[in-house]
């Protein structure tokens, strides 16, 4: 019996040693592959500058990298790289760039900033839409991770949340500076009005306009609202736009419902002056939209590619060089972001050993002491509520570009 204890006791030895052998050969396996180089694909698929881990700083980025409103996401993405590209070649510093597809849905942008906090991400340059811009502005404030978003405008993404900036301008500039420049240069215009009444950056926009509009006597001869469900067939208010004998139609949208709406407009032969916002930045480069619909477009933008300073002009070579394309607003917004970030950075002294928590405390001291010199705009500063402070200028589309009115 007391055999069968001392043999059974010397299997039981045998088999504790084989599996703590095995248990050390499962652990050497994991940390090989931790530690394989990081994937460095386009910035379509979420793309990473490698760097070793501490080496830099990790800045993740949320936006509509598929859907309709892919080419927004795309264009924000394109020029972060570069930008990042450029900031690394400098040597001053170093940062690490991963992109995550959110189609502009709320929900979707909150599970990619999830998987970005999983890969270690430390800042958030992001979210490209006011949507997604909000539905991830809670759990970044919650994370304390410092967010800048290059092309969310209404001011409900800033509000009650000390991390969250702006390097576009808001809604309200952009309704109240349409207002002025149709009070200045339109002033017998009689203006019809077409929003979408379930989002909230054509809401913020038409309301501030409308406020604007009538303090400066303009005439505002109709206004007509859609859904997201509803934009596909705008002749209701195409129709009553015109019977009421309007001359202008303000458009505070989206590309998207924008294109449809020139589209039925020439259709039926109505033919006002169409004055729109940022957001119909990327209709020229829309898959299947004949441009010369959009002929005589005015809108507001921070950027023009046909500018002819030196600093656009040399972003806009490197631009077309890699992506064969031309950078739009949200391009020009997103390459001056990361910028704002690197010198942000710099000027507060954080490192990227640091965690996103301290780098958010530090980074939301710094901010409002910033004076930024960039592709959309000179002399930028922010206020402590992370309201970019610049102006909105009008271009108008000619011959398939932006140019300024007059030229």
């Amino acid at each position: 019996m007391k055999t069968f204890k001392r043999v059974m006791a010397l299997v039981m030895v045998a088999a504790l040693c084989l599996c703590c052998f095995a248990a050390c050969g499962s652990g050497s396996t994991d940390d090989t592959t931790s530690s394989a180089p990081a994937d460095s694909s386009s910035a379509e698929n979420g793309s990473t500058t490698p760097a070793a881990d501490g080496a830099a700083f990790k800045i993740g980025s949320t936006g509509p990298l598929t859907g309709d409103a892919a080419i927004y996401g795309k264009a924000v993405m394109n020029a972060a790289q570069i930008a990042v590209d450029e900031i690394n070649e400098q040597g001053k510093i170093k940062l690490e760039f991963k992109a995550e597809d959110d189609v502009a849905d709320g929900e979707t942008a909150v599970n990619a900033y999830n998987k970005l906090m999983d890969w270690g991400m430390q800042i958030l340059m992001g979210p490209v839409t006011t949507g997604s811009s909000i539905a991830v502005g809670a759990k970044s404030y919650e994370d304390r991770v410092f967010s800048l978003t290059p092309s969310g405008s209404s001011t409900d993404i800033i509000e009650g949340k000390d991390n969250f900036f702006q390097v576009c301008f808001t809604d309200p500039n952009q309704g109240t500076g349409s207002a002025d420049y149709m009070a200045e240069n339109m002033k017998d215009a009689k203006i019809a009005v077409i929003y979408r009444n379930d989002d909230a950056y054509s809401q913020g926009i038409f309301n501030t306009f409308e406020k604007e509009a009538k303090a400066k006597g303009l005439s505002i001869v109709y206004t007509g609202t859609f859904t997201k469900d509803t934009a596909t067939d705008f002749s209701v208010q195409l129709t009553a736009a015109k019977a009421a004998g309007a001359d202008t139609v303000f458009l505070p949208i989206y590309y998207q419902p924008a294109s449809v709406i020139l589209k039925q407009a020439n259709d039926m032969n109505y033919t006002p002056t169409f004055f729109g916002v940022d957001g119909m930045d990327g209709i020229l480069t829309m898959k299947g939209f004949d441009t010369k619909l959009a002929e005589g477009v005015m809108l507001l933008t921070p950027f023009s590619a046909d500018a002819d300073d030196a600093k656009t002009q040399a972003f806009v070579k490197k631009y077309q060089e890699k992506y064969g394309d031309t950078p739009n607003q949200f391009a020009a917004d997103a390459y001056d972001g990361i910028y704002i970030l690197a010198e942000a950075l710099q000027k507060s002294g954080c490192t990227p050993d640091m965690s996103a928590k301290d780098i958010c405390e530090k980074l939301i001291e710094v901010m409002p002491t910033l004076k930024f010199d960039g592709l959309t705009g000179e002399g930028m500063t922010w206020a402590k509520t992370g309201e970019v402070s610049k102006a909105p200028r009008a271009v108008v589309i000619k011959d398939g570009v932006y140019v300024t009115p007059g030229k």
